[in-house]
């Protein structure tokens, strides 16, 4: 396999997850009969342009099918931080009724809905039939494709040049990283803004994140690689800020290479900082398999013993992360029962892999766990305060990343 973005031969394993299948392809009763498709989870690192990546088995059509089952809505504070974006952004780039705002990915709405409150003109690029007609359904206007250099080029021929592209948590998404930036310069009108959220590279590193790789993550960037990336596609990243959101990412402010706004101080200042933490050097990605080894055996560990002395252990949040964990660590329903989750698009379905039954928070109040084993621990906080009665049936509630917690 070579490079996504520069084409050199990727040598370099960052860390190997052995075979599983796609995080979000959750399945039904009727399923559990059928065969169930795995692919191998591996990561590569090219020693070149610096730019993480799948190996390259799953296709991204079987990865975002019809039924696509994560909706962006069921958190209240992704839904927060959406609303907390489109206030800052529509005053930093001063959008008005004039504007046009593109988001690639706009799933069910939950960041376009905002604008349309606004009065601002609004288009949303979404894939999956299941969160568009979400979108649909609030007056969004949709084109349900996949974005790329072909479809930037047609938005372009029609007159609709976009003052703002927006993009969260898509551009680790994509399989051709490269087309896809092509197809944001096409769609960008001159002096218009991109807009990108994704996972921080250095923060998965950090935190021992490896939860966060799955199929649909084609790349784990750094601000290194997305700087070479957009420069290759005449494109500058012109600002950067590092957010709490998904364990730590960054949302970067790109432009025409041509633009004359002035390039951020806070660019260069994470730049060496990334250069500092060693994401330029091997010895960094060489080492992380054996971190990511220690938090799967110490979630199992803990399972068995729980499991040996009798105690009662339930999961919530049938997050992609908690599927990546849970099928690396070989847990199935006999040492995690069953999983909550508050999207009714997952209720009644199981995990893939580990073919654990997903049910309605409700269970929890029924079933009385001893444990409570939060998956998704960028929104622990949230999860703890939803359950908080629990706290008085003396649950105890368990994160595994970055290390076993029990709190």
């Amino acid at each position: 396999m070579r490079c996504r973005h520069c084409s050199a031969s990727l040598e370099h394993t960052f860390l190997d997850l052995g075979f599983a299948p796609p995080s979000n392809a959750y399945l039904t009763r009727e399923d559990l009969a059928s065969p169930e498709k795995y692919y191998p989870l591996k990561i590569k690192v090219c020693d070149q342009c610096w730019l993480v990546q799948t190996e390259d088995y799953a296709q991204a059509v079987e990865l975002f099918s019809p039924d696509y089952a994560y909706f962006s809505s069921t958190s209240t504070g992704w839904l927060a931080h959406a609303a907390r974006y489109v206030e800052k952004v529509t005053q930093q780039l001063q959008l008005t009724q004039d504007s046009l705002v593109i988001e690639v990915a706009s799933n069910d709405g939950y960041l376009l809905k905002n604008f349309l409150a606004a009065g601002i003109p609004c288009l949303g690029i979404e894939p999956t039939a299941s969160t568009a007609a979400a979108a649909e359904n609030l007056g969004i206007p949709v084109m349900r494709e996949f974005f790329g250099e072909k479809l930037g080029k047609q938005l372009a021929a029609t007159g609709k040049l976009a003052d703002l592209i927006a993009g969260n948590n898509v551009y680790a998404h994509v399989p051709d990283i490269n087309d896809f930036t092509r197809g944001m310069k096409a769609a960008l009108k001159p002096g218009g803004s991109i807009t990108l959220e994704f996972p921080h590279l250095m923060r998965l590193i950090e935190h021992t994140q490896f939860d966060t790789v799955y199929h649909e993550h084609f790349s784990y960037l750094s601000l290194y690689a997305v700087d070479r990336i957009f420069k290759a596609a005449d494109l500058r990243v012109w600002d950067v800020e590092e957010l709490s959101t998904h364990g730590g990412s960054l949302r970067i402010y790109g432009c025409h290479s041509e633009d004359v706004r002035r390039t951020s101080p806070a660019v260069s200042a994470l730049l060496v900082e990334e250069a500092r933490r060693g994401l330029q050097t091997l010895a960094t990605y060489q080492h992380f398999q054996a971190r990511a080894d220690r938090v799967k055996d110490d979630l199992l560990a803990f399972l068995i013993e729980q499991k040996r002395a009798g105690k009662k252990v339930a999961a919530y949040g049938a997050a992609a992360k908690g599927n990546t964990l849970l099928n690396y660590a070989g847990v199935k329903p006999d040492l995690l029962p069953f999983v909550c989750d508050a999207a009714a698009a997952k209720q009644g379905k199981f995990m893939p892999g580990s073919h654990i039954p997903i049910l309605s928070p409700a269970a929890l109040s029924e079933y009385r766990p001893d444990y409570l084993v939060i998956l998704p621990w960028n929104i622990a906080a949230e999860v703890r305060q939803q359950n908080a009665r629990l706290v008085e049936l003396s649950t105890k509630f368990v994160t595994a990343v970055p290390k076993l917690e029990v709190a």
